[in-house]
């Protein structure tokens, strides 16, 4: 009989704080996890997708769909490899959308085990499950967004459902494209609270 895997004392912290956040719905559990990844998340998919807003919205997708199915995950690996697969593969979404000029996709990350995290790309046409993903997407923003304030709904709604960039975006408001920057940094700002502390809004 094969020997437990031993993980990291980190790794089984992460075990617990999940087993609280799914089992007793602990949203302290759900915003430490989010404040453990967060910036190690955020650079691993700047290095892909080069772009600081981009990243921003990435990173805030990856955790919406990790802990959308946190109660799936099996303790068979570490969490932060099960989020850093999240992160990449919805990044890899991205680049495949944008045909995006980046860094070479046969790239490993290490988790927090010590265990390579590859990234798998295949042709660039999405297939099917690449669709439903695309779809589940659309629908965990879709939620978000009637929880923000009015005055941020059309700003996500025309970044992340119609896709325009911040100058495409601040032409059709006929705002300053700085005041377009900031309201969708503190929209971003918004979705994160939902994300880390609301897990009946996800």
């Amino acid at each position: 009989m094969e020997l437990k895997k031993q993980f990291s004392d980190k790794a089984l912290e992460d075990f617990k704080l999940i087993d609280q956040a799914v089992k007793e719905g602990d949203e302290q559990a759900y915003a430490m996890l989010m404040d453990r990844y967060k910036r190690p998340v955020y650079h691993m998919i700047l290095k892909m997708v080069r772009n600081v807003d981009d990243a921003e919205d990435l990173t805030i997708e990856a955790f919406a769909k990790s802990f959308k199915n946190l109660h799936k995950f099996k303790k068979d690996f570490t969490f932060s490899t099960w989020l850093f697969r999240i992160a990449t593969n919805n990044a890899i979404d991205f680049i495949r959308k944008k045909r995006l000029d980046t860094m070479s996709l046969d790239t490993s990350f290490t988790d927090d085990n010590g265990e390579a995290v590859g990234i798998d790309v295949e042709d660039k046409n999405l297939n099917p499950q690449e669709v439903a993903i695309k779809s589940q997407k659309i629908e965990l923003i879709q939620m978000f967004v009637t929880k923000l304030p009015a005055k941020y709904q059309r700003l996500v709604r025309l970044r992340y459902f119609d896709e325009l960039s911040y100058e495409e975006i601040a032409t059709e408001l006929d705002a300053p494209l700085g005041t377009v920057k900031a309201q969708l940094h503190r929209a971003r700002e918004l979705m994160y609270d939902l994300v880390k502390n609301k897990k009946e809004h996800i």
